[in-house]
Formats: C-alpha cells, structure tokens, sequence
C-alpha cells in the first residue's frame, strides 16, 4: 500500500491509480539558466516516487515539460545578444547533464511549450466559448470570478490573494483586465518580442496555460499525480486547474504532491542574498553527485532542506559508508564471485537469512510507501551495508582471510539486496576515492603517539593525529583509556 500526502485534499491518502498506467505530470524548469539546488530536491524527490511505483509493480508514464519562452528567457537572450532558441537549447542540454549526473531518470516525454502553440490556441478558444475567458487589444484573460471552485488547491480568499506572486505579471497588464485577479492566457508580442500567429493576433501564451494544453495533449483529461515544488501551488498550480477543469468538465488531476522548499544555513536560497547554489557549482566544488542525491533523501520530501556545511560533511561520510558497501564485490574481487555448486549450505540456514532480508526489504517498502519516507528507507539501506563495510576491514588487514561458508552466503545476499534497494533510490555506486596508502607500522606509531598527546592532556595533538588518519582512510575506535583499535574507511 502506498499512501501519499495530497496538497488538494490536506491529508495522507491511500494511492489508488485511475488504471494500469500511472500517468504523472511534473512541472519542468524555465530554461534560461543552470539549475540550482531547488531543482536537484525536486527532482531527486520524483524521481525516488517514479522508481519506487515502477519497484511496486506499476507502468508509469512520467511527462516533464520545458517552458521554453518566457520573460526570463527573453531578458537573458537580450543579455547576451542570442534569441530565444539560442538560450533554451542552451540550458536544456545543460539541464540534462545535471539531471544525467544526479542519476535522475529522463522522463518518458519533455514537450516543449513552443511546440504545442496550435494545442494552445485551441484550449484557450474553448474557455473563450464557454465564457471563461475574454480578450483586450490582444491579450486574452481567465476571468477567475467565473470559476466558483477557484482557489480549492492554495485554500486562499481570492479577494485575497498575491496576484503577481511568481513575478511574471508587468504593471500594464492590469489596466485591461476586468479584475485584477484575472490571469493571461495570450500575451500581445511586443515590437522587439518573438512571437506566434494566433486568433488575436501576434503574440505569446501565458505561463500557466502551456502545462494544462500539455497535460491534455500528452496524458489525457484527467491524470493520476501532478508534481512541483510548494512555490507553485500559487497561482501556477492554482490557475492550472482553473483553466483545466473549466475546458475539460473533468477533474485534473487526482494527487497533488508538492515539495519543500530549499535554505542554505536557515536562510532562504536566493541570488539576492548570495547564497545561491547550482548544481554545477557543487559539484565542482568536490562534492559527488550521489553524495548530493543522499544529502537531498535524508530530510521528508515535504519539509524545508537546509544546505548546511555540518549536514553536507555527516551526508559525505554517511554515503562514503555506503559506497564501500556497494564496491564490495570490486574490493574482494574474485573471492565473491558465486557459490560454487560444490559447496553445500543448509536450506535452514538459506530460509534463515532469506526471511531476514525480505524483513528489510518490507521494512524498506513500507517506509517508502509512507508518503515517500526516503530517512526510513536510507536506514534499512545502511542496515545493509554495515555487515559488508565490517567484514571489508577484516579482508583488507588480514592476509589469507578465512570466511566461513554460510557467512559467504549471508554476505553475498546482503549484497544482492543492497543493490536492488539502493537502485530504488536511485543511489548508484561511485569510484572509490583512493586514499592515500599507509602501513599498519605507521598507523601504530600515530595511535601511540596520540595516546601519549592525551596522557599529557594536549588533545589539541591528539585531535591533529585523529584527523590526519580519519584523511588516510583510517577510524580509529578507542575501547579504554589505554587501548585504541582501528578499521581502514
């Protein structure tokens, strides 16, 4: 069973789909820049929903559009002397390298709003005949009083509402309106603006307009989850189904899931404040992208992330942890292999261990399918790799390593399902970062001289030698006052 969060109806609903394929529509990127740290949370989020209901036995059809014209895209275009499709090749393919790199998985379908213009048009001339929407020298409206149902999604008063909340509305815009409320649909071109013929003209749709003649075109009337992050809730969200259900008589969507927003250091990511953080820049910076994808999971897709140094560094160690565990079979390399048909193992013993892992596999289910509880599901996945990064210190220390042959079996289904389940989040083994190399000689000397540093009560010294080990691969385990053991990391 899977139950997820619905912003429309404010409660944890049972996940029941419309038929055998689960048709999702998730809100894509503006593309006039590099994504940033929002996007990463957003569709790291998705795309763990996506993987998680195709691990359920589900047929998913995942749909992401591009809005490829727009204010912001025009104003960059201007910036540096391109046009439009210039800017938005640009940063689609620059959007896919960094999703590529997230591990994120390319939806089945990415229209492009300036390819569904004549879709557009259409939608719009059937609000038009149905009296909800109007144009002025041009440009055309929704008149949001004639929907009683508006605002059932933000739960905000209309008369109350931030019109202009995404910052995409000009000033003249509403002098031709009949409420200041009401939201275009086709924008008049400007004399310097690309534009598209249509029934009024030349011009341009509105933002919200492109996702509902999307959603219509690619996946039908009525779709089983629509997707975004809690920005567009309103008006976007808001106004999408507006204009869909007034031009379909249908309902749009039967989910809405939407989430949280990202702070860097408590505060909210913003260019304004500085603390502004691309994708790209992060990982330029050293921090490896299934390091970042790790980072994203550990906090409920529906609350706040905040980008922390402190939380980054436990996020880095954690996913080191699990790498180990996920190179197992290229660490040990031939000793791993199979077992061989000669090699008995008691069925006990084999149903033993068989129930304890789809214990942990159901445990993992569960935690996913609890409105994507990805904290749950990263513990089970740490559960599984702690007896494979143990057994992994054993085989590096000891020359001639002897292993039982049931352990070999218990390793070797551990490792099986480790792998299975981290695919489910998406989590996908990374090169191991090569230490560099020290002797058990040396790591002694180090530990003795730190136990000396601590005796003469200088832990300053003794902090120094702990680090510099923790940077060779070493962790160092203090059983008493007297004695420090080791295990390389």
């Amino acid at each position: 069973m899977i139950k997820l969060f619905n912003t429309l109806s404010k409660k944890v609903e049972v996940f029941e789909p419309i038929d055998d394929e689960v048709k999702i529509y998730c809100c894509g990127v503006t593309v006039y820049d590099l994504c940033h740290l929002g996007h990463a949370r957003s569709y790291i989020a998705w795309d763990v929903l996506r993987r998680f209901l195709i691990y359920s036995d589900f047929k998913v059809k995942y749909v992401q559009n591009f809005t490829d014209i727009d204010d912001k895209i025009l104003k960059r275009a201007k910036e540096e002397s391109s046009s439009m499709k210039e800017v938005s090749e640009k940063n689609i393919i620059e959007f896919h390298k960094d999703m590529d790199s997230l591990g994120i998985m390319r939806p089945d379908s990415m229209p492009r709003a300036t390819n569904h213009i004549c879709n557009i048009c259409s939608f719009i001339t059937i609000l038009e005949d149905k009296g909800y929407a109007y144009s002025r020298d041009g440009d055309v409206y929704y008149s949001v009083f004639k929907n009683k149902n508006y605002g059932k999604l933000s739960n905000q008063n209309i008369q109350e509402q931030n019109i202009n909340q995404q910052g995409r509305m000009a000033n003249e815009e509403n002098s031709k309106k009949l409420n200041p409320q009401d939201f275009a649909l086709w924008k008049k071109a400007k004399d310097d603006e690309p534009f598209f013929d249509s029934p009024w003209g030349k011009g341009r749709p509105g933002w919200h307009i492109e996702c509902s003649a999307m959603v219509k075109d690619e996946l039908g009337d009525t779709i089983d989850i629509h997707l975004g992050g809690s920005d567009l809730i309103f008006p976007h969200h808001e106004n999408e189904i507006a204009q869909s259900e007034a031009a379909n008589g249908k309902k749009l969507a039967n989910y809405w899931l939407h989430n949280g927003m990202v702070n860097v250091n408590g505060q909210k990511m913003s260019k304004s404040l500085k603390n502004f953080k691309t994708i790209r820049e992060l990982i330029k910076s050293g921090i490896s992208p299934m390091t970042l994808r790790y980072f994203v999971m550990t906090v409920n897709y529906r609350k706040p992330l905040d980008f922390t140094e402190e939380a980054l560094r436990s996020a880095t160690e954690a996913w080191k942890n699990i790498n180990i565990a996920l190179s197992f079979m290229d660490l040990t390399k031939d000793n791993f292999n199979s077992i061989d048909k000669n090699e008995s193992i008691g069925e006990e013993y084999k149903e033993k261990i068989s129930f304890e892992l789809s214990q942990k596999k159901l445990k993992f289910s569960e935690a996913l399918g609890n409105d994507l509880n990805t904290a749950g599901a990263i513990a089970i996945i740490y559960d599984l790799a702690k007896p494979l990064k143990n057994f992994l210190n054993q085989f590096q220390r000891v020359e001639g390593f002897k292993i039982d042959l049931n352990e070999k079996f218990f390793l070797l289904e551990n490792f099986k399902t480790l792998e299975k389940l981290t695919e489910v989040l998406g989590l996908k083994k990374e090169v191991l970062v090569k230490e560099s190399r020290i002797t058990e000689e040396e790591i002694s000397t180090l530990i003795d001289g730190r136990l000396k540093a601590k005796k003469e009560k200088n832990y300053a010294k003794a902090d120094e030698i702990r680090n510099l080990l923790k940077e060779k691969g070493i962790e160092l385990i203090d059983q008493s006052k007297e004695i420090t053991t080791w295990l390389r990391v």
